[in-house]
């Protein structure tokens, strides 16, 4: 019986402390709302922002060639030749790779 009195006391004591202290950690990490949380969700909303930023980039590429094809047929024959490496029937394609080529084997 005399811990009990004792811990009683204590918490009678102290109980202001110990309320403030419950309520910041409720606050501040188990609440949906916790500090906790928002930085997470601020971390979410960066990366969210960044997206953004790169579609707006690829949208903005992809209006600007949309706006060379409306011009005219020179600009399919350019994507042609770029993308998929068409030809005229008088043309001649080389395709220079960047690729590092393996090493032949020693002897």
């Amino acid at each position: 019986m005399g811990r009990l009195k004792l811990i009683l006391a204590l918490i009678s004591h102290y109980k202001y402390a110990i309320t403030i202290i419950i309520g910041v950690l409720t606050v501040g990490f188990v609440d949906e709302n916790s500090f906790l949380h928002r930085f997470q969700l601020e971390m979410q909303i960066s990366d969210l922002e960044e997206e953004i930023a790169k579609y707006n980039t690829q949208n903005e590429s992809d209006l600007k060639k949309l706006k060379e094809m409306r011009q005219g047929p020179q600009a399919f024959q350019k994507i042609a030749r770029e993308r998929y490496f068409m030809k005229a029937d008088d043309e001649d394609i080389y395709v220079l790779s960047d690729d590092p080529q393996p090493e032949k084997a020693k002897e």
